[in-house]
């Protein structure tokens, strides 16, 4: 008879080899061979009666109950982490590993300083950063915290905010003696302007609001003869004389202090871009998901925009 349930080692080794998508790269991470990680997967499978991976020449793929199975394995131990270290009584020791996911200017610029200092206080602490264009769906059990920008998510997630942040329309003062300075919205419709392609937002339109009376909103299509999913690229572009650009506050400040860049459009205000940390409720009792979201928000507590 079959036992119910996968041992801790088996859910683990599972994890790893589908993060890795390889036999071969899971081996050299255990110190084992690759047929002998080949027969464990072989093993894992027959007892359990059905295929979790499929193989291919290249690459190795989940299929739908490989993918339960990871969900499970990675939630079970998690669970598994937090009890031992909240019955060994480990406060001051968080291990493990931290699955981080942030865009790609921000994660650079911003988040990557603060891992390395993270990892320093936490040795023990094993962090894995990706940077992506568009941030990952909510359901998704590949990370254990992101860092997003706009409004907070729903209540599927714990969402803590960490700093305000403004998304801003500037250009190179050489860009607007050479074109001029719109004086409303729709006077962009004559601009060049760059267009960053990330996350949900409609491409190629600009949403404002005007701050006097009534609070109008209007949606400005662009007239976008560059764009790019790289917010530090379109920045580099506007930096350069080649356009109009709407970019958060965080990402353009220094260039706004320098005079760089000039602010266009002050009066009008755009979406908020508010930066928070979001995680699953089941991870706010992780001692390194905690000490992590802490040391976030004990740096953006004295940051400002551009430091």
């Amino acid at each position: 008879m079959s036992t119910p349930v996968s041992a801790p080692s088996e859910m683990a080794f599972f994890c790893l080899l589908a993060r890795s998508a390889s036999l071969s790269a899971t081996a050299r991470e255990l110190g084992i061979t690759t047929p002998a990680a080949s027969k464990r997967l072989s093993q894992m499978e027959a007892r359990l009666g059905v295929q979790l991976v499929s193989r291919t020449t290249r690459r190795l793929g989940l299929t739908d109950e490989g993918q339960t199975y990871l969900a499970h394995a990675r939630r079970i131990l998690d669970d598994i982490a937090a009890m031992e270290q909240a019955v060994a009584g480990m406060p001051g020791q968080p291990q493990g590993l931290l699955r981080i996911n942030a865009t790609l200017g921000f994660g650079r610029s911003h988040i990557a300083p603060l891992i390395a200092s993270f990892v320093r206080r936490h040795p023990q602490i094993q962090v894995q950063l990706q940077l992506s264009a568009s941030p990952p769906p909510l359901v998704d059990d590949s990370f254990d915290l992101c860092i997003r920008f706009g409004e907070p998510p729903d209540a599927r997630v714990i969402a803590r905010r960490l700093a305000p942040n403004r998304r801003l329309l500037c250009a190179s003062a050489a860009y607007l003696a050479r074109r001029g300075t719109p004086a409303t919205p729709r006077e962009l419709m004559q601009h060049d302007c760059i267009d960053i392609r990330q996350g949900d937002d409609t491409h190629g339109v600009w949403r404002f609001t005007h701050n006097g009376p009534g609070r109008k909103t209007e949606a400005i299509r662009l007239r976008d003869s560059l764009s790019t999913n790289d917010g530090e690229i379109a920045v580099g572009w506007a930096l350069a004389g080649l356009g109009i650009v709407m970019r958060a506050e965080w990402d353009v400040a220094r260039y706004l202090r320098s005079g760089r860049l000039v602010q266009v459009l002050a009066d009008h205000a755009t979406a908020p871009a508010d930066i928070h940390v979001v995680y699953p409720q089941r991870h706010a009792a992780t001692q390194r998901v905690q000490r992590f979201v802490e040391h976030l928000a004990r740096h953006f507590d004295t940051a400002a925009p551009g430091f």
